[in-house]
This record gives structure tokens, sequence and C-alpha cells, in this order.
């Protein structure tokens, strides 16, 4: 007689915000999640009404309430939740069922502007997260140091499971606002933890149109990189875009001359192997985990000061021409496999499970 099914409930909850990274990791791990596990599981995703069906007719679904951070759903039919990132309110009330938990990053570490008190009560509200884990996930190797560095993980088990690479099948699709001139491409929430304001200083001694593209988090910071631009002159090839379609976004990769990424604060940074899949040469800050991800083929910035981020484009751009990386690049971008994540994932499941 075969064994019951494991019951694994995957919290997808933060779907409900779209152009986001949590929302393309639970997508794009829930996806491969379908598409490689076996009748030894059975899948349960947790998410808003609205998503009902994301994951195909083979799954079950629970609809996200307000109330369920109260009432929580019954665990009885629950053999593992994922809580598939650390900022979440809902966790089963019983401690018998396992809860394996994603660890995105701690960003709010290195956030500029927040105090040490607001830190301090982020790294409290971590730790209890992660008091409830049976195993933990991170998503870099960074963010597993420094997650060690900041909290005592006693007996709890903690490894690292890369993302995939994001390619979509979505065609290109040409926006409407870019002019016919070579441009540099940038993505992310506008917020002062993308660093963008210092991305203008690239724009001097060519003809480049700077795109940033992304959903605008901080009305003042995006005015602090228009003033940014206005005092080098170079306002009017700054064009912010807002959030962008899948098509768009491929578009903007494809067509770019290069894909600029001065963050200060990534626990993974997707973009950066997006940008790559297409070829295109990336141009990064050395900052928390890009070093790890863009590897030795990406291009970086030391420092933000305007005279070196130009030399450093300036040279960047002029070594791939001489060498023609893009199949490197593209290979590099490849060995980045949601398919894989999510085979270690089902693995975890059942070792969390016991």
């Amino acid at each position: 007689m075969s064994e019951p099914p494991l019951h694994i409930w995957l919290d997808a909850e933060r779907m409900k915000y779209p152009h986001t990274g949590l929302f393309h990791f639970c997508l794009e791990l829930g996806s491969a999640l379908v598409k490689v596990h076996s009748d030894r599981e059975e899948l349960t995703f947790f998410l808003p009404e609205n998503l009902n069906g994301s994951f195909g007719r083979d799954v079950h679904y629970v609809h996200q309430k307000i109330q369920h951070k109260y009432f929580f759903p019954s665990w009885k039919n629950m053999d593992v939740w994922h809580s598939m990132q650390q900022d979440s309110d809902y966790f089963p009330r019983s401690r018998r069922v396992p809860v394996v938990l994603t660890i995105h990053d701690l960003n709010f570490l290195h956030q500029p502007g927040k105090s040490l008190a607001d830190k301090k009560r982020a790294l409290s509200r971590l730790k209890s997260r992660v008091g409830m884990a049976r195993q933990i996930v991170t998503i870099s190797s960074f963010v597993l140091k420094e997650l060690q560095e900041n909290l005592s993980l006693g007996d709890t088990p903690a490894t690292v499971i890369y993302n995939g690479c994001n390619f979509s099948s979505a065609q290109p699709q040409r926006p409407k606002e870019i002019q016919e001139r070579p441009f540099l491409f940038t993505i992310g929430t506008v917020a002062a933890k993308k660093n963008f304001h210092v991305l203008p200083a690239l724009l001097q001694r060519n003809d480049f149109i700077l795109v940033i593209a992304g959903v605008i988090q901080e009305e003042a910071y995006l005015e602090k990189i228009k003033i940014e631009a206005r005092r080098l002159g170079v306002a009017e090839r700054l064009v912010f875009t807002g959030a962008i379609s899948e098509g768009e976004k491929q578009w903007y990769y494809k067509n770019c001359r290069a894909f600029v990424f001065p963050s200060l604060a990534e626990g993974f940074g997707m973009p950066v192997l997006e940008a790559m899949y297409f070829g295109k040469p990336v141009f990064l800050s050395t900052k928390t985990s890009l070093p790890e991800i863009g590897g030795e083929l990406a291009y970086y910035f030391q420092n933000f000061e305007a005279e070196h981020m130009v030399h450093v484009l300036e040279k960047g751009l002029q070594h791939y021409l001489d060498n023609s990386p893009e199949l490197k690049l593209q290979a590099h971008a490849a060995s980045f496999s949601w398919i894989t994540a999510a085979h270690r994932y089902l693995e975890l499941y059942h070792h969390a499970a016991g």
C-alpha cells in the first residue's frame, strides 16, 4: 500500500503586490514546483482570491483573508508550511506543523536613513520568525552569512538555494516613450536603497539616455534623482517608465546598450541575471550579494564618484566589444534554474516533515 502524499502548503500571500521581486519569486518557484512534484506531494497555495488558478488545476488553493492572522486555516491537512518570505504574518498555530522559512535579505541593515532603533526592531521581528522555523533557506550565501552574524540559529539547519533566472515566454513589446537613441537601463523600486541617484553621472561624455523602470516607492527619492540629473545638465536624457509589462521589460533588456545596477542592498539581484540572459553587459555595485550573483562576468563600480563610474562604464563597454562575451553571459544566467531550486525545496519539505 502506497504512503499518503505529503501535504505541502505554500504561503504566496505576497503575490498581491505585482511588479515586485517577491511576486516573481512566488510565481516562478510555485510554477516549477507544480512541474516537478510527484504523487508523493500534494500542493496547496495560500494566496489572494483574485489569483485563484495561477498555478493550474492540479493543485489546491486557500484564499488568504485578513482574519487568517487570528484564525488560521485548519492545520490537520497540513504536513509542511513553507513561508516563502520572512515578513509573513501567517504561520500555523500548531508547533506540530514544520515550517520552512525562506529569508530573502536583511536589507534593513543597509537601508539609508534607517535608525538603529528601527534596525533592532526589524532584527527582533526576524528573530521571532526564525524561532518558528524547522528549516531555514536563504537565497544567497551572502544572506546566510549575514543572518548567522546577526542572529543565533541554534540547532535550526540553514541552507542556500539560489533563485532561478526569470525569463518569460512573453514577446518583447516596444514601449511608446523610448526615443531612437542608445540607452542604459535599470529596473527596481525607486527607493533610496537602489541608489539610482548616482546613475545620471553615467550620461557624461556620451549621448546615452538613462531609462529607470519600476514603481515609485519614495517620491522624495525620485526628486533626488531628478535634482542630480539637473545638476549635471542631463535631465532631458532621463526616462522614468513606472511599472512595465513583461513584454516591455524584455524589450528594454534586449535593446539596451548596458544594464546598470548600483544597488546598496540586495539579497540576490534578479535583474542582473535577466540582463545577462539577453547577453548584455552589466555594471554593478560591490554591495551585499551582487558580486556573488554577477560573478566575474560583471563590471563593478568600486565607489560612486562620478569620474570613476564613467571610467568603469567606458572601459567595460570597450572590453565587451573587444571580447564578445554574450554566450558566456547567457550561460551564466541559465545556470540559475528554478527547476533545480524546486527539486531542492521538495527534498527539504520531506526532510522537515521527518
